[in-house]
């Protein structure tokens, strides 16, 4: 099973940017669809992006949409996330994870592989 670890986070202040990245143990190109989540003191994770295996379809969260870029490189087995523009309501855990669902989902549980996640505070 492919493994997932994330990197790239810590402190910025708000308009700042930063760039999280996830690193698969294995080619993550012809199996799996790509994910970011995030999860904030006291409240459930949710849906940041998602990128097919491709490449070639995203998908973003109202809250984030032009704000983040979802990329990946298949060759060096990493998905990274753009973060431009931050407030501090994007202070969170951010977590990589992996699905085999056939078409990129929003949702938690179509996403059976997920990394440690990294921390992202942005301060005001």
């Amino acid at each position: 099973q492919v493994q997932l670890v994330e990197s790239g986070g810590g402190l910025v202040q708000a308009g700042g940017s930063l760039r999280l990245s996830c690193a698969a143990s294995e080619r993550p190109g012809s199996r799996y669809n790509m994910g970011w989540f995030r999860q904030a003191p006291g409240k459930e994770r949710e849906f940041v992006s998602a990128i097919s295996r491709s490449g070639g379809n995203t998908a973003y969260a109202d809250s984030v949409k032009g704000r983040f870029t979802i990329s990946r490189d298949n060759a060096k087995n990493t998905v990274d996330l753009q973060m431009s523009t931050l407030k501090p309501e994007d202070t969170a855990v951010y977590y990589c994870a992996a699905s085999t669902v056939y078409y990129i989902r929003s949702t938690a549980a179509s996403y059976g592989y997920w990394g440690q996640g990294t921390q992202v505070t942005v301060s005001s």
